[in-house]
């Protein structure tokens, strides 16, 4: 087909401009069932929450946070401080990777009912047993004592990363736990792309960024201090530990232990939203 100035055109260059029958926009379509169920998803964790802290359970929203690399020469970090003038604390103008001596991997856990966040600072990798671990060392330092009763931990989880719902090592890890401390796990997690609806993210990661005052991180010491120091005016209060704990890459589980895992799965989306519950000995 060819235009009045005689240059050679196809069908679907000029099916927008005149608008064709039998002609459309594939961008240009009307919410799909897919988007519907995404926009469910994303509703359920927060509903979920309210029935955990209605019922007296605990309701935890964790994920892992921004890794910081550790530099033993004056590295400028996030977040800005004013300093007395004439007297700025110098810092290098570029950040290279290759001069860090080290590296802080945060995970975090915020109790939605006590505005309390938990951190556990790794020094190895995130991976799945970091994540547990760190939930666990929540529990033994703050949640056993706070909620004595709890018979089920409710958890909300980001898509992907180290809890991602699929990854196998997660739920090993998870039933791991709930067989060790008797008590079970219901967990949900967000869908991808929703991460920023995380709670966790804006009433705590967010205000440790803001307490970092650009001041160099020069040792792990430093990095749990100024986290463990965060605070808000809502009356926020953060625990913060070092887990100098080896956590390896590349974990693997079986088919058979993984079917071995007591899982029950909800009726809405069994992949996303499922309870965890203590295997009998």
């Amino acid at each position: 087909m060819t235009l009045r100035s005689r240059h050679p055109a196809s069908v679907t260059v000029i099916a927008a401009p005149f608008r064709l029958p039998g002609y459309s926009d594939p961008r240009a379509r009307s919410p799909s069932a897919t988007s519907t169920t995404l926009a469910l998803r994303a509703d359920h964790p927060p509903a979920r929450t309210t029935r955990s802290l209605g019922a007296g359970l605990p309701a935890e929203w964790t994920r892992p946070g921004e890794q910081r690399r550790v530099y033993s020469r004056e590295r400028p970090s996030a977040g800005r401080e004013w300093q007395p003038k004439g007297e700025p604390e110098r810092v290098d103008v570029h950040d290279f990777p290759t001069d860090a001596i080290g590296k802080a991997i945060p995970y975090g856990v915020y109790d939605v009912a006590a505005v309390h966040g938990f951190v556990n600072v790794g020094v190895d990798h995130d991976t799945p047993k970091f994540a547990v671990t760190s939930i666990e060392s929540w529990w033994h330092h703050v949640g056993a004592a706070r909620y004595p009763d709890a018979h089920e931990i409710f958890i909300t989880a980001d898509a992907g990363g180290s809890n991602s719902y699929r990854a196998r090592a997660w739920k090993y890890e998870l039933q791991g736990l709930a067989d060790k401390l008797g008590l079970s796990f219901r967990v949900s997690h967000l869908p991808p792309g929703t991460s920023k609806w995380n709670k966790i993210e804006h009433r705590l990661f967010s205000f440790i960024s803001i307490n970092w005052r650009g001041r160099p991180l020069r040792t792990y010491e430093t990095i749990v201090e100024t986290i463990g120091h965060t605070t808000h005016r809502g009356g926020l209060v953060v625990h913060a530990q070092l887990d100098d704990g080896s956590y390896p890459l590349g974990q693997k589980v079986s088919p058979k232990d993984f079917r071995a895992l007591n899982i029950e799965r909800d009726d809405f989306c069994g992949d996303w939203n499922y309870t965890i519950r203590p295997r009998t000995r």
